[in-house]
């Protein structure tokens, strides 16, 4: 399955939407779609989406966001920027595509194709 941490008001998100349900459709993968902002994602969930990703946390953060700076995140640690996201998930990179226990950013969009070479529809 694919699943997208979507947020509708972004360019590069609905962009990122658009190529994913091609490829969905072209392989036949189901595809799931999440507004990370109306279904937040918990601390494991956090943690599970950082370790697909490489385990860099602070790549997951939007670190232009207001919140950014008056929750004073320049130098936290893992843990406290992990519990930031969980509690305001406007933070969170918008898009990520996780497919087959890997993940991407979409910016751009086309960063997330690395996650469909190699892969056919025998093997999904």
């Amino acid at each position: 399955m694919i699943t997208i941490y979507h947020n509708p008001r972004c360019s590069k998100s609905r962009e990122t939407l658009a190529l994913v349900q091609q490829i969905s459709s072209e392989q036949n993968l189901p595809l799931e779609v999440v507004d990370y902002q109306k279904s937040a994602l918990n601390l494991a969930q956090l943690r599970h989406l950082n370790k697909q990703l490489g385990g860099n946390v602070k790549e997951m953060l939007r670190e232009n966001e207001d919140e950014f700076s008056s929750l004073g995140l320049h130098h936290a640690d893992d843990e406290a920027l992990l519990a930031a996201l969980a509690n305001h998930p406007k933070l969170l990179q918008r898009p990520i595509v996780s497919y087959l226990d890997k993940a991407a950013i979409g910016r751009p969009p086309e960063f997330v194709l690395s996650l469909f070479k190699n892969t056919t529809k025998a093997s999904a």
